[in-house]
């Protein structure tokens, strides 16, 4: 291990004191982890805070084998220590990474291969916002998905952090892109983003409007996050050959749906998690958003929406800003 000299024993980690609401995080202390193998040491200067967290802390989403019990699956910040045999980053790089937990506290380990640079003119905060989304939507509506230019991509929950990015994403590689979302405020910032349609699930039916909109024909590709009812309706705003992929069910994990629906439009319903996955799999997946992404991020053709920034400490409120459903992007900590 390289070491930095300025590496306390001890540092500040913001920890699930029992399972519950947003107050059972509790700042505390614990020894700084020491970066093995490949890995990298980060002095974490933000955090991104992800749906994930909030269902860790409910007692609802365990970590993997091996994981850091603390939540926190993305960071920004600088390179403090390497481990043996880690050959790309040198100590003061300024990293973001993809992490299966640790990102509340003031330093968090990660294999070198799941860690990108800070694009040109980031903020660290605005660096934090960017894995769990940004590996979620590449690896879900691009590669399972197999979106093309030229097809309709549905996303539903358009102002959530997965939401503004896949909106985003979608648009740079040539798709027309249609959302749901609450509420007309909400609806409108997708729009800013570039959807070319936003439906106010609340107000109006996504399965009709899709397919007004799109002449009949349906949605190529879909990314839910709902499930529950949302999955025959999907069915149904499907077009021919479509894909539907699953990455979250707020609705509920079990349905009710009409099969036939699925032969006679030849649909392909897939879905995946992000967190477990090998570290080898996350690897590939950063270095395709690397060569395919970072370039739009450098020029700014792409960015994370941000929400709301808050103090590392105070994590219980940027749990409760999250579950109020009120933001429109991405939830971060300042750590530094």
């Amino acid at each position: 291990m390289t070491d930095d000299t300025k590496i306390p024993a001890r540092m500040t980690a913001v920890a699930i004191s029992q399972p519950g609401g947003p107050m059972v995080l509790k700042a505390e202390k614990r020894a700084v982890p020491e970066p093995g193998e490949h890995e990298i040491l980060i002095r974490v200067h933000a955090a991104g805070v992800n749906r994930p967290d909030v269902l860790q802390r409910k007692g609802a989403y365990p970590p993997p084998a091996g994981a850091s019990d603390l939540p926190g699956l993305e960071v920004a910040g600088t390179v403090a220590a390497v481990g043996p045999g880690v050959k790309r980053w040198r100590l003061g790089d300024a990293v973001c990474a993809l992490t299966p937990g640790g990102g509340y506290a003031e330093f968090c380990k990660v294999d070198e291969t799941n860690a990108l640079p800070v694009p040109a003119g980031f903020t660290m905060t605005e660096a934090a916002a960017l894995p769990e989304t940004f590996f979620t939507v590449w690896h879900n509506v691009f590669e399972r998905g197999g979106l093309k230019a030229g097809e309709t991509f549905l996303v539903h929950g358009g102002s959530s952090g997965i939401g503004t990015t896949a909106i985003q994403l979608a648009k740079a590689f040539g798709a027309t892109v249609v959302t749901t979302a609450g509420s007309a405020e909400k609806c409108e910032a997708c729009r800013n983003l570039g959807a070319d349609l936003a439906i106010d699930y609340k107000r109006e039916d996504f399965v009709e409007a899709v397919k007004t909109f799109t002449s009949g024909k349906g949605a190529n590709v879909i990314l839910d996050m709902v499930g529950g009812n949302y999955v025959d309706r999907n069915y149904s705003a499907a077009a021919v050959e479509g894909r539907i992929v699953q990455i979250a069910t707020q609705a509920g994990a079990t349905a009710s749906v009409d099969v036939s629906k699925i032969m006679v439009k030849r649909l392909v319903h897939t879905g995946s998690t992000l967190r477990p996955r090998t570290t080898e799999f996350k690897g590939a997946v950063a270095a395709a958003l690397e060569a395919q992404v970072w370039p739009l991020l450098t020029s700014r053709r792409v960015a994370p929406v941000m929400d709301m920034i808050f103090p590392f400490k105070e994590a219980w409120r940027a749990h409760e800003r999250m579950e109020e459903g009120e933001h429109i992007g991405k939830i971060v900590l300042d750590v530094a």
